[in-house]
């Protein structure tokens, strides 16, 4: 049976060259980048290097950067380090209803310790706009924080306007951009944001390994202690061969993102098209924007069968895709983001993401198409 993996937004398979440089200092660096030696030398000089690396591809200073275990770990660390710094200044946060959970669940536990949060709607896109948030500032409002691409179904939020918005009121602004390092140009200089979180196993690098840019002229408390590493923000052992891996990823995706987004847009173009002949357009909703929005991603409705049921039928045909909803207890959750979005129930019941990435073709895409218009088929003479 042939495999179809088309789930990109969840994880990607490392890149060759990023695996082949992984592999070296697997095999060559073994020093602690803490010692004296001239081993611990040498892993000093890999970490300063592959920071100076990264930090031209991504528009920043080197020591603007602080290597995480990946964008869990990087959200986390600028919203508990922020609040810490600032807990004097207020206790009120601004987020949006479909960030992320490691960005969700880490406002929901600052309310448990007495921070007020405001979970700002989104329109039927999934895009939230930036008179919203000027409109939901108060005086002791201290953070603002929204994803760059939404991960589920690749709107892309106003960033520039947001930020500006926050910058010229003295609040930090923090966006995850996870999802969109890769897919966009980045350059943290010129956006009005002071916190960005990074994640190395989206864009083919290694998992276990990201990064969170701290603006130069801001200063947050660590959430991890134990060490002086990365200038006392987030201390531990450096991950080595993880950090050599995510800046070859970085530096092989930044330089490739206009090839990469003609190659994901014509997946996504022969993706729909293939369904409209294998399915019919009336038998398939697409959620989300149709403009502004990332290219590689593609969130679709199948009304006449439910995304379990899909997903299920997906795999026993070899073809990875994801569901966006939360797993409990065996069963799915609707996923927070189109609920955000006010979807009807057999639109937000029947979504499916689509996510393409390295490797794919179009002839899988077609093949993909097909299967689900067979497995739609089924159901109806079941019926």
């Amino acid at each position: 049976m042939r495999r179809i993996y088309l789930d990109h937004a969840a994880s990607t398979p490392i890149h060759p060259e990023v695996a082949e440089t992984m592999l070296s200092v697997m095999r060559d660096q073994f020093g602690n980048a803490s010692s004296v030696h001239s081993f611990g030398r040498d892993a000093k000089r890999l970490v300063n290097g592959s920071r100076d690396k990264l930090s031209m591809a991504l528009g920043c200073r080197s020591d603007e950067l602080v290597f995480t275990s990946g964008g869990t770990e990087s959200d986390n660390l600028a919203i508990f380090g922020t609040v810490a710094a600032r807990a004097d200044q207020g206790r009120h946060i601004i987020t949006t209803a479909i960030e992320h959970h490691a960005v969700l669940h880490a406002c929901q536990q600052l309310e448990k310790q007495g921070y007020e949060v405001t979970y700002l709607p989104v329109d039927r896109y999934g895009r939230v706009h930036p008179e919203q948030v000027l409109e939901a500032i108060r005086q002791d409002t201290i953070l603002v924080s929204v994803m760059y691409g939404n991960n589920e179904v690749g709107t892309i939020q106003p960033i520039e306007e947001i930020g500006s918005i926050t910058r010229e009121r003295g609040i930090i602004c923090h966006v995850d951009a996870v999802q969109t390092l890769g897919s966009l140009p980045i350059s943290c200089a010129k956006l009005p944001v002071d916190l960005m979180s990074f994640s190395a196993h989206k864009i083919n690098g290694p998992q276990g390994i990201g990064a969170l840019y701290i603006h130069k002229d801001l200063n947050i408390e660590p959430v991890l202690y134990g060490g002086l590493q990365e200038r006392k923000r987030r201390a531990g052992t450096e991950n080595l061969a993880g950090i050599a891996g995510f800046t070859k990823a970085v530096e092989l995706i930044v330089a490739n993102i206009p090839e990469r987004q003609q190659q994901d847009e014509l997946l996504r173009r022969t993706l729909l098209d293939s369904l409209e002949k294998s399915v019919g357009s009336e038998y398939f909703h697409v959620n989300g924007a149709s403009q502004n929005q990332l290219t590689h991603i593609v969130n679709i409705s199948f009304p006449e069968c439910d995304t379990e049921t899909m997903l299920m039928n997906l795999d026993m045909e070899g073809i990875a895709v994801a569901s966006g909803s939360a797993c409990t207890s065996g069963s799915l959750e609707p996923s927070h983001v189109l609920e955000a979005m006010n979807l009807p129930q057999n639109i937000l019941k029947s979504a499916i993401r689509f996510s393409f990435g390295l490797g794919n073709t179009s002839e899988e895409i077609e093949y993909t198409a097909q299967k689900i218009g067979t497995i739609l088929e089924r159901i109806r003479k079941r019926r």
